[in-house]
């Protein structure tokens, strides 16, 4: 064993490693990118290792190696796992040979994310068993013990970790690779009565699910994880229920003095009904502390009614925990005084003052910005749509900006521009998408335009890179993640090969050229496209900056009222430049009326 000071993604990667996984796929979304990166840096090229085009065709992947008997991982974040439960749903039925985790991150909060949606209630759904780790250490070795309890049970299963856990840090114990599971894979053995869904299948599978669900029950209860903390005073009758991150915040509010027979719930799905029963013992009132489902909450209720117990079951439904975001050390430690009927200690004037709004903005020489008012300038007095995407370009919909008018997942402004398109022809419609959303869940939108006739402009923001969640590769890129020079996917192509006649790649930072491109390929009827093409300002290195020429400037600050771009600055009243954060892309200096900004010469 060794020392490590490490990431909870970083513990889940080496998890998977020291159980042996053989094929590694996910999808790039906070809070889960760091697992496949850190599998993909220290894989010694025993693993292969890939970034999907979307979670679905990763699921897939680490699907058809299960199949041949590899131990395999997908990865993805709670709103990935929407799109890859099709096949999840389906491959519950089918079962897998060698083990097959799916690792999903929750984002409480949410911090980064859409939803705040719960994949213990998405476990409950698809009758998945689910592994849900509460420390880093603790991520690791259940990553291990999952992989050797889909094995053995022939099913995938969940590992649900959240924000906390995956972006925390602790020095952990882990294994040598020396000490890593080794075994042979058997390869592909062909079955179709087990490997080709059929309704009679389904039918005996769905049967065994059932049953082997309520075995798992009663060996989760046994379960090394699902444990019970006795208090010390034995009259208590008050308990706690918890799991993951909550059970560590839990923990921190109690002490000797008002210790509570606590439950920690590692395996919520299939629940432990029989540590359940041992926990509720004797107890009048159970605090279920948790994120996000009321999960516990609802067994505990259900539990306490089919074995007619008297327990008072309080939570997230009886308002004891707030039902949406992130519970706190000082969230939970409330909870705790109020279920114990103690007053909550109050702030003192030496707590720290809260810390100031920052809203996410889009970077300082982002070429999306000036995508954005090409297409805002082009448009100005006409009747229109801006259908925004998932990626850095949602921050388009911030002042002075403002140029997003929905937002709803990955790929979905295609088609929601082509629905208000349909009910309202006299509104130019435009749905902008990334390049990696492009290729993850833009494509399909696209055909449905051009089948079906639709009257929209598609802008395409290829900043050459999967820029929100840290840069990584995809098809458009030209190499993969395991470190392969490929062919480049060109999206002039794609379209194209769909049916579009006119695609035309512009530079958003030629403002000009891209707003008499954005006017001359909006006029036109039918599906058209403009890719707006320039480098994501983090992967190259400008070296030019911005400056003002004293004597032009009047101050009318059109500069900061038209882009917004936080290297403009106001300074002793005054307009200035933040020589920290320009990058001297020029964009200022072309909506300048007076030419008051100049340089910028000498980017790469």
């Amino acid at each position: 064993m060794a020392k490590e000071f490490i990431m909870g993604n970083e513990a889940i990667a080496l998890g998977a490693m020291a159980a042996g996984v053989k094929v590694v796929a996910g999808y790039p979304g906070t809070p889960s990118t760091e697992v496949l990166e850190t599998i993909a840096k220290r894989n010694d090229g025993s693993i292969y290792v890939e970034w999907s085009v979307n979670e679905k065709a990763g699921l897939e992947v680490a699907a058809g190696a299960a199949y041949a008997g590899a131990r395999s991982l997908v990865t993805m974040k709670q709103v990935g796992l929407n799109v890859a439960s099709d096949p999840l749903m389906c491959l519950e039925y089918i079962g897998i040979k060698g083990g097959m985790v799916v690792m999903v991150a929750d984002d409480p909060g949410p911090i980064s994310s859409q939803t705040e949606q719960d994949t213990r209630t998405q476990a409950f759904f698809s009758k998945l068993p689910l592994f849900d780790p509460s420390t880093v250490q603790e991520a690791y070795e259940m990553m291990i013990e999952a992989f050797d309890f889909s094995e053995k049970y022939g099913t995938p299963v969940f590992f649900r970790s959240t924000t906390r856990v995956c972006h925390g840090y602790a020095s952990i114990d882990v294994k040598e690779p020396s000490e890593y599971h080794k075994y042979e894979v058997e390869g592909f053995v062909k079955d179709s009565s087990k490997w080709v869904i059929f309704p009679r299948l389904s039918l005996q599978n769905h049967k065994k699910i059932v049953e082997r669900n309520i075995q798992l029950s009663d060996i989760f209860s046994e379960y090394e994880r699902n444990f019970i903390i006795s208090e010390n005073d034995k009259n208590c009758r008050k308990g706690i229920a918890t799991h993951s991150i909550s059970y560590c915040y839990a923990m921190e509010n109690l002490d000797e003095s008002n210790m509570l027979r606590t439950f920690r719930v590692a395996t919520p799905h299939p629940f432990p009904e029989k540590k359940a029963l041992e926990f509720l013992e004797g107890l009048d009132e159970v605090l279920c502390i948790e994120e996000l489902d009321p999960v516990i909450e609802k067994e505990l209720i259900f539990i306490c009614g089919k074995y007619n117990l008297k327990t008072k079951i309080l939570g997230k439904m009886s308002g004891n925990i707030k039902v949406a975001g992130e519970n706190t050390v000082e969230s939970v430690g409330e909870a705790i005084n109020v279920f114990l009927g103690k007053e909550s200690e109050k702030a003192t004037e030496n707590d720290a003052p809260a810390l100031p709004v920052r809203p996410p903005v889009l970077c300082a020489g982002c070429p999306h910005r000036a995508s954005f008012y090409a297409v805002k300038e082009a448009m100005k007095g006409k009747k229109t749509l801006y259908c925004g995407d998932i990626g850095c370009y949602t921050l388009g919909n911030a002042k002075p900006l403002d140029m997003v008018d929905t937002c709803l997942c990955m790929g979905a402004g295609i088609n929601i521009a082509q629905g208000i398109g349909h009910l309202e022809p006299d509104t130019s419609c435009f749905a902008f998408v990334g390049d990696s959303t492009f290729f993850a869940s833009g494509i399909t939108g696209v055909i449905n335009a051009f089948y079906n006739q639709s009257n929209m402009t598609l802008i395409v923001l290829d900043n050459s890179t999967t820029a929100m969640t840290g840069h990584q590769p995809h098809p458009g890129t030209g190499k993969t993640m395991m470190g392969e020079i490929v062919s480049k996917v060109s999206i002039e192509n794609v379209l194209r090969a769909i049916g579009l006649e006119t695609v035309v790649t512009v530079d958003p930072l030629k403002l000009g050229e891209a707003i008499s491109t954005v006017k001359e390929v909006s006029s036109k009827s039918g599906v058209k496209a403009i890719i707006f093409k320039s480098p994501c300002v983090a992967i190259i290195k400008p070296t030019g900056k911005n400056i003002i020429d004293s004597e032009k400037c009047t101050n009318c600050k059109s500069c900061i009222k038209k882009l917004g771009c936080p290297a403009i600055v106001l300074k002793d009243g005054k307009v200035a430049i933040d020589e920290t954060l320009c990058t001297g892309c020029g964009i200022c200096g072309e909506v300048c009326p007076f030419g008051a900004i100049g340089g910028g010469e000498g980017n790469e």
